[in-house]
């Protein structure tokens, strides 16, 4: 059995990691609360069984700082650690439309209230749920996650762990109705350590620094760039490109988006994939608000024949622009030469510009999220 906080020190040690004060007390946190939630005897068994009662829920952890502070690096190394049957590691985006698509199942059955039904359910295969990036953006996840997570962690003891770019206090900032939210906040200040990770070093960003984001001509030489990119952000080993993960990204409706390479937040799409497919605004913006870098590969030149994909192109950098997602690229030509005749090349103009602000240090020093 491995602990979080041994495997943090070795990565110090060997100077994988540098020592950081605030990722090493939550480090020390996380390994306290997998101790915790490991020294739960297992459901059903003899043990459980002699407990009067179900055993009283661990306390949750709410790891919060600007891009590239460790808090993903640190959830990974908590959940390869921790070594209990039921948990589950989710973006929280996900999570909740999983949640809303369980609540119109159940809302067919009219049978009152459907959020502890859909609470239950989800408890019901999960002790210790742990979230990527909890950031709320829409007042259909404001108006249910208070009484959500009040079932999920009061009622039925689930373990809440997650990180955020924001200070809980600033969740929902200036959204509509967010009186209806702040209880929400108040269950995490008073049933999870709230942790910050906020200090001055970007590791995210020196690890990409140097690398130039728009690479042009395609070719060899361009590939090598974006792929040295890709593993500098992820820190999958080179030599084992060929087993990089693929996932399957819900865009909303019942559909599903292939990801040919998506780890750590990162993901890496065909122009092909994202541009001549049929595709909308909910594709995009799913994909924005889940991957806090993408890389495009094979933009080509288009004309008038391309106005379709063109058009497609300008919404897709619309949603990763607004949601300050970095975007690295090969492409068959600079920017302004991408697509300077046919239906729109005049408002192609504004995604040129979007484009070449994208590639500067300011926008890439920018946190993943829609913007303020």
């Amino acid at each position: 059995m491995t602990r979080v906080l041994e495997r943090y020190d070795a990565l110090v040690k060997t100077g994988e990691l540098r020592p950081d004060t605030e990722q090493a007390a939550a480090a020390a946190r996380l390994d306290i609360l997998q101790q915790a939630l490991e020294a739960v005897p297992k459901r059903g068994s003899l043990l459980w069984r002699a407990l009067k009662g179900p055993p009283e829920p661990a306390r949750g952890i709410y790891m919060w700082g600007g891009v590239g502070r460790g808090k993903s690096m640190l959830m990974d190394l908590f959940h390869e650690c921790l070594s209990i049957g039921r948990k589950r590691r989710v973006h929280f985006h996900a999570f909740m439309q999983e949640v809303h698509a369980l609540l119109r199942e159940e809302r067919k059955k009219e049978s009152g209230d459907p959020i502890p039904p859909v609470a239950a359910q989800i408890a019901e295969d999960v002790r210790c749920l742990a979230f990527d990036e909890m950031v709320v953006n829409n007042s259909a996840d404001a108006m249910i996650m208070s009484r959500l997570f009040t079932a999920l962690i009061v009622d039925h003891g689930v373990t809440v762990v997650t990180t955020s770019n924001r200070p809980p206090s600033d969740l929902y900032k200036d959204g509509l109705n967010r009186e209806h939210f702040l209880p929400f906040i108040e269950l995490v200040q008073e049933r999870l350590d709230v942790l910050p990770l906020n200090g001055p070093t970007d590791y995210r960003l020196e690890r990409i620094g140097g690398i130039e984001t728009w690479h042009t001509p395609l070719g060899d030489q361009a590939t090598a760039k974006v792929r040295e990119a890709f593993f500098r952000l992820t820190d999958f080993a080179p030599e084992d490109a060929a087993h990089v993960p693929s996932a399957e990204l819900d865009v909303g409706g019942g559909r599903m988006l292939h990801v040919p390479k998506s780890l750590k937040g990162v993901a890496v799409f065909s122009f092909s994939r994202l541009c001549k497919d049929a595709r909308g605004a909910s594709d995009y913006l799913a994909i924005a608000r889940h991957y806090h870098s993408v890389i495009a590969v094979g933009i080509p030149e288009m004309g008038p024949e391309n106005r379709n994909e063109a058009a497609r192109f300008v919404t897709l950098i619309d949603a990763l622009y607004e949601h300050r997602v970095k975007l690295f690229a090969t492409a068959a030509a600079e920017p302004e030469k991408l697509y300077q005749s046919g239906d729109g090349s005049f408002e192609f103009e504004r995604t040129v510009s979007r484009l070449m602000e994208m590639q500067s240090d300011e926008y890439m020093a920018l946190g993943h999220g829609v913007m303020d």
